[in-house]
């Protein structure tokens, strides 16, 4: 693969990552309800979440999938459900005032699990890369530009998400963010669950 078809791959994957979506509102709010650890973590997860996907579109078996119409609807509506209980949960946490900081930041292995899930339960995530891949991959492509492709994927989501959780959690930022705590957390809550309705009805 050359550098400049490399540079392309580049700025197509971090477009995908910056663009808003239930990644970037589940990474918020692991990082405002438990802190800079969870926030990282729940950023990393997903970036393995996006490596697994652009590993599976990468290996031809992606499209196995999206001739299954039932395993997609599957994929979707499990999503869509998850989407819908991170959803509930925010507007649930937004009956308070503030964080609770102290005992959140403690539970990065529910970060971990929302990373992960929240990547795996975006279809959209699949389509997006058979889309993005396919001007990419190439019948003679050599196991060494496969392996690229799919490392850039995934340390592009994960490096954007990490720098979220790293300015979301700063001196200056945090305190302002908890001092709104309440309506952050409804807001969370409401486009949760709007994107769950939206991955729902297709």
């Amino acid at each position: 693969m050359s550098l400049e078809l490399w540079f392309s791959l580049l700025a197509i994957c971090a477009l995908g990552a910056m663009s808003p979506g239930p990644s970037l509102a589940m990474v918020m709010q692991n990082t405002l309800g438990g802190g800079r650890l969870c926030g990282v973590v729940a950023g990393l997860t997903h970036a393995l979440g996006v490596g697994l996907y652009a590993g599976l579109t990468v290996l031809g078996l992606a499209a196995v999938i999206v001739h299954q119409p039932w395993l997609y609807r599957l994929v979707t509506w499990g999503g869509a459900l998850y989407l819908a209980w991170l959803g509930i949960q925010a507007l649930r946490a937004g009956g308070s005032a503030d964080f609770d900081i102290v005992r959140q930041a403690r539970d990065w292995r529910r970060a971990m699990r929302d990373g992960l899930l929240v990547a795996l339960g975006n279809p959209k995530l699949m389509f997006f890369f058979i889309a993005l891949l396919s001007q990419f991959v190439t019948a003679d492509l050599s196991t060494h530009a496969r392996w690229l492709i799919v490392a850039t994927a995934t340390v592009v989501d994960g490096g954007w998400y990490v720098l979220v959780a790293l300015v979301l959690s700063h001196s200056r930022v945090l305190p302002w963010l908890q001092q709104h705590a309440r309506w952050i957390h409804r807001l969370t809550g409401i486009v949760l669950l709007g994107l769950a309705a939206r991955v729902a009805l297709g």
